[in-house]
Order: structure tokens, then sequence, then C-alpha cells
């Protein structure tokens, strides 16, 4: 498989295995996306540290989540992007509607505040 999916109190973590996010992940990507939106989760954090590269599906795929985050009221954080993939995600100036850290654990730590703040 090429995700890794691991439930905490505050988000779901999805960490993209595989060094491509492409047409041949990506539709799978987007459906276990939906799949965990669908379950009532509304935080998440797409860890993409290990790809190195992504093409306009994997992009697709990063933008489903986002929208499905927002549509829920929550929030979507893309972490652990390398050189190539953030410089596609520039390029495609996604960098200035996603909320971005280098790392899960920065992104877990936005989102356990934010759900501090809520309750």
């Amino acid at each position: 498989m090429d995700f890794e999916i691991q439930k905490y109190t505050d988000y779901t973590l999805v960490k993209i295995m595989a060094e491509r996010l492409d047409t041949h992940n990506a539709p799978t990507l987007k459906s276990e996306l939906i799949a965990v939106n669908a379950k009532g989760e509304k935080n998440l954090v797409l860890d993409v540290s290990e790809c190195e590269y992504c093409d306009s599906s994997g992009l697709s795929a990063i933008l489903v989540a986002n929208r499905l985050c927002e549509d829920s009221m929550g929030t979507f954080v893309l972490s652990g992007l390398q050189r190539d993939v953030e410089q596609i995600i520039r390029i495609s100036m996604l960098h200035t509607v996603l909320v971005i850290t280098r790392t899960a654990e920065e992104a877990a730590q936005i989102l356990v505040a934010k759900g501090k703040q809520i309750s």
C-alpha cells in the first residue's frame, strides 16, 4: 500500500509511502481521503516527506483533501515537501492557499493547538 493512515484525537495523518504521487496512486489517495472524511474526520495532515515527484493528478488529490477539510469546517495541512514537490506547489501557486509545514510534527502541533482553542 502506498499510504499509511493514523487516527489521532485531533486529526488524521495520511503519510504517502511512495516516491511518486502521480496517476498511478493519486486516484487511490483521493478515495482514501474521501473515506476518512466520510467517517467524520475534518482535520487532515498529508505527509509527503517520502515523495520526490508529484504530477497534476497528485496536485488534484491534495486539492481534494483541502476542499474536504474546508467543507467540513476543518483544517488541512500539507507537510514534508521535498524540493521538487515544493517547486510544483509554488509554480501552481498552491502555497498561497494551503497550510504547509516542514514536518508532520509541526502540523500536529497546529491542529492540537486549534483543537484546544475550540473546546
